[in-house]
């Protein structure tokens, strides 16, 4: 993977010469928290400056990335960086808290995240994915794999929200999401068997016997559990207020 990056970085660098201020490795990956086939390899790519020019530029070599099975980096320039943080504080939190400067200047370094626009954007974070994942179910119900696959897939998009409740609630979030989960648990006082059972059905751990009333069952207590956590902002809120 190593020579996969520097031979981006090249292309990068080649592409924008000294327009490139940074580019950064950011989430699981740089968290130490990949999983090989279910994970990304998220970059961060920050310029001086962005006119179309530099994104027509750029398509050579980010379409090489991509047909490497890599997501297509975001761009933002390094005064954006600064001036969107109240837009978007749970992405870039989770980039300041896990990342990997590869190439540049740590143009996250400086970044001020409010609390009450981080309180707004996990509340309705966590409500559309809740809603999202009880309209996903209705299809996977229909089979064992189905729910197992919506499961193990959301239980990393909530975890990823969940460093945000940890902040909120004052507790300073861990990177891995298997330590998040596990310290919004205690701190929250949720379920903790229901999560463990997911993150290895996730990593094709799991051990024990699940069958169609187990696997429906399982959902119910997760899903019941992620509405636990939403009441726990919703509350941060209403003391606030």
């Amino acid at each position: 993977m190593k020579n996969q990056f520097e031979a981006f970085i090249d292309d990068l660098r080649g592409t924008h010469g000294n327009n490139l201020a940074s580019v950064i490795l950011y989430g699981s990956a740089a968290a130490g928290d990949f999983v090989p086939q279910k994970s990304d390899y998220n970059l961060l790519i920050a310029l001086h400056k962005i006119a179309p020019k530099d994104l027509r530029n750029a398509h050579a070599c980010v379409r090489e990335w991509h047909k490497m099975g890599h997501p297509v980096p975001v761009y933002f320039t390094v005064s954006e960086l600064q001036n969107a943080a109240d837009v978007f504080p749970i992405e870039f939190h989770q980039m300041e808290v896990a990342r990997k400067v590869l190439y540049g200047t740590d143009v996250l370094s400086t970044l001020k995240i409010s609390d009450e626009f981080l309180r707004h954007q996990t509340e309705y974070e966590l409500r559309s994915k809740l809603i999202q994942l009880r309209r996903q179910y209705i299809p996977a119900s229909a089979s064992i794999e189905g729910l197992k696959n919506l499961m193990g897939e959301s239980l990393a998009s909530f975890a990823a929200l969940f460093r945000a409740v940890l902040l909120l609630h004052g507790v300073k979030p861990p990177a891995t999401k298997h330590e998040i989960v596990a310290i919004t648990v205690q701190h929250l006082k949720l379920d903790g068997t229901v999560f463990e059972k997911i993150f290895n059905i996730r990593e094709n751990n799991f051990a024990g016997k699940l069958d169609e009333v187990e696997a429906n069952r399982l959902f119910g207590d997760y899903m019941e559990q992620i509405e636990n956590v939403i009441d726990s902002v919703d509350a941060v809120g209403n003391r606030k207020s």
